[in-house]
């Protein structure tokens, strides 16, 4: 069966992570994403340590760029000579979408801009997307993932009242919520172009990516002039709303209770009746009210079970509850596996990796992991010799020259 962007080809200057996580994406669905990358200015990922402290990976070897370009071709081109500049464009010439995620006017300044690729290829669609975007006073602004979060204010939100501003997660949140931002863009231009036959010029900002996801927050203080605050596990309108301890070391489970419903059934799944007629608890607002008190009670409960029998307990009566699984129990977890979430992907030089798998299931389209991360270069005779149809003799010339690199 055909997957859903077959025939699709991507020549793609992305690097590191968000611009990466986007187009590895397109993979899942048949498309042909071509990354560009040199010698000399390696990506980010392919050096980087599995975890601090340890030695930087062989360039082929590195988890993280592994698990960010999946199924992806490799071909090395330097841009800083006038012959790597017109192999790029010949490329792009036989291809339907141009992505990047450099600081703004980067690809101008390659001579890869916009107007230079209409050129080339009169219906081509060029995304890039960039911290700031592509025009405005901060546009050569440099940043990386955690900076997005400052902006945006997530930093801001995150953490407990009496505690500075919390990190959103591990390195790379931000970043794969544009790469999912990203994506979306080249869909709607590939549908355009489509319906039209049009080509365009598509520009992400990765600074209002982020203000999108706080979008209900900025409506509450446009509307209303109301600030978030810091409040932990807890939540703004549901309660009791927490993290708690459970039995074992370092284990946890979700709790939410949506409404008095709720409430009642986990009293009685708690064995609690008692509470339902409570004052301090009878209502959302008492609850919230009296959070702290409430917490402790929760707790001497679940500290006594497991979080898998906490979550059984809660959900039989229709309550919201799940362990706080670490990296460790993700793949073991027994709905993920059924579901096929993570799959194994051998790898010529790094051997077999466990990687996260497409959120999807299409019924009666394959949309999946087509094959490992490229070595380096790997695609380069591939595209040089056989779909640009480049004479062995040039192609020979291009890489003594350290064109072709």
């Amino acid at each position: 069966m055909r997957r859903p962007l077959e025939g699709i080809r991507v020549t793609d200057f992305c690097w590191v992570w968000a611009g990466p996580a986007g187009t590895e994406l397109l993979t899942y669905l048949g498309a042909e994403v071509i990354r560009v990358e040199s010698q000399d200015h390696l990506c980010g990922t392919r050096r980087r340590p599995p975890k601090r402290g340890a030695p930087p990976p062989d360039i082929n070897c590195s988890t993280a760029y592994n698990c960010l370009n999946l199924g992806k071709r490799s071909v090395t081109i330097n841009l800083l000579q006038p012959q790597g500049l017109e192999l790029a464009k010949r490329l792009i010439a036989v291809s339907d979408v141009v992505t990047d995620n450099y600081a703004g006017g980067m690809m101008e300044r390659f001579g890869l801009g916009y107007r230079e690729l209409k050129t080339v290829k009169p219906d081509i669609i060029q995304i890039s997307m960039s911290g700031w975007g592509a025009y405005g006073p901060e546009r050569d602004y440099r940043a990386y993932d955690p900076v997005f979060a400052g902006l945006s204010g997530f930093f801001e939100m995150t953490g407990y009242p009496d505690c500075p501003p919390g990190k959103v997660g591990s390195f790379g949140r931000c970043d794969l919520s544009c790469g999912n931002a990203f994506t979306l863009c080249i869909l709607a231009a590939l549908i355009h172009r489509a319906k039209t036959g049009q080509g365009q010029f598509v520009d992400v900002s990765q600074w209002e990516v982020m203000n999108c996801n706080m979008g209900d927050a900025y409506v509450d203080y446009f509307m209303n002039q109301r600030s978030p605050t810091r409040q932990g596990n807890r939540d703004e309108l549901l309660a009791p709303h927490n993290c708690y301890r459970c039995q074992g070391e370092d284990k946890w489970v979700s709790i939410a209770i949506g409404n008095d419903e709720e409430w009642q059934a986990f009293c009685q799944a708690l064995g609690k009746p008692e509470w339902i007629g409570d004052t301090r608890f009878s209502s959302t607002e008492g609850r919230r009210q009296h959070q702290q008190e409430l917490d402790s009670l929760i707790t001497e409960w679940t500290v006594s079970r497991t979080n898998y029998e906490v979550t059984e307990a809660l959900q039989r009566v229709g309550v919201a509850a799940f362990p706080s699984l670490s990296r460790e129990e993700l793949p073991h977890d027994p709905h993920l596996t059924e579901r096929g979430a993570f799959v194994d992907v051998v790898h010529p030089e790094a051997g077999s990796n466990t990687c996260v798998a497409p959120p999807w299931r299409f019924s009666s389209l394959p949309a999946d992991v087509t094959n490992h991360a490229p070595l380096l270069g790997e695609a380069n005779e591939y595209v040089f010799l056989e779909l640009l149809g480049m004479p062995v003799e040039e192609f020979a010339v291009m890489v003594g020259e350290g064109v072709i690199y």
